[in-house]
């Protein structure tokens, strides 16, 4: 048995318990949020163009009726994590005062409709064989120290790609908005970062998006996206565009600048493996 506590012992021992939960469960949030992408919710409630009823929203999901509370669970879940809003509306039909459901600028992100949207990343980050590698994160430090991708599904991420296309498609698609986004912000807001270069090479570039972004926005540049060989070997450049094949633990082309997008926590490791020339800059 525990021993007896204060309120103030109790309180802590409380929110502990609650701190533990909060984590424990928090997959179920990216999990809902995925699910809500795939039925379409945010492109629905886009179109509706005004605060829609649990309803409106189940009829234009074609599900049955009985389906019902289960979106209005799903919902729940999402109002509570600020992914949608609550209006209050009049209905008509009903002759009464009904909850209606409006997009947030978390959840326009991930309308279709929305040029910067950002749905792909979010389905590649949840897609089972990104999630059923987090089971094996603690093999890094057991065995053989295998990646978890590696202990998962028995070969790295990139040659997974390479044997199944669908998932590589999704991959490059979730990169590249991801890119797309962030690029708005840096060709803004660090131009002078690009000034008096003449040449970039995209190390990791994927299907070009970053590349393209810079290419506009600086027409004299002469672009390299450097990306592995079932990358880029069917991408087609252009003038400032090339794409080039290769393996950026091997070599690195040359250029005026070198571009890469990391993770912080990868970064550190992929200086410590690889020397960093001068114009490197990481994203």
């Amino acid at each position: 048995m525990m021993e007896v506590m204060n309120g103030e012992e109790a309180k802590e021992l409380l929110e502990a318990q609650a701190h533990i939960w909060k984590y424990t469960f928090n997959y179920i949030t990216s999990m809902s949020l995925r699910c809500a992408v795939q039925l379409g919710i945010p492109d629905i409630i886009y179109n509706h163009a005004k605060p829609t009823t649990l309803s409106e929203l189940v009829k234009a999901l074609s599900i049955p009726k009985i389906r019902s509370p289960y979106v209005y669970r799903l919902m729940c879940i999402l109002v509570h994590s600020g992914f949608f809003a609550i209006e209050k509306i009049h209905d008509h039909l009903e002759e009464e005062e009904v909850e209606g459901y409006m997009l947030t600028p978390s959840s326009r992100l991930l309308s279709k409709n929305n040029v910067t949207n950002l749905s792909p990343f979010l389905l590649i980050e949840t897609d089972p064989v990104v999630v059923t590698s987090c089971h094996f994160m603690s093999t890094i430090f057991q065995g053989t120290g295998s990646l978890p991708v590696e202990a998962a599904h028995g070969m790295n991420i990139w040659d997974y790609c390479l044997k199944h296309p669908e998932f590589n498609k999704s991959f490059n698609d979730g990169m590249a908005c991801d890119a797309q986004f962030l690029m708005t912000f840096v060709i803004q807001n660090c131009k002078t970062m690009f000034e008096g270069s003449k040449s970039l090479v995209d190390v990791g570039g994927g299907t070009g998006t970053a590349a393209k972004a810079i290419s506009e926005a600086f027409p004299n540049m002469k672009c390299m996206v450097y990306d592995l060989p079932h990358v880029v070997s069917n991408l087609k450049g252009s003038e400032n565009i090339e794409f080039v094949a290769g393996d950026m633990f091997e070599s690195i082309p040359s250029a005026d600048m070198i571009m890469l997008k990391v993770r912080k926590p990868f970064c550190s490791f992929f200086r410590s493996i690889v020397p960093i020339p001068l114009g490197f800059f990481s994203l």
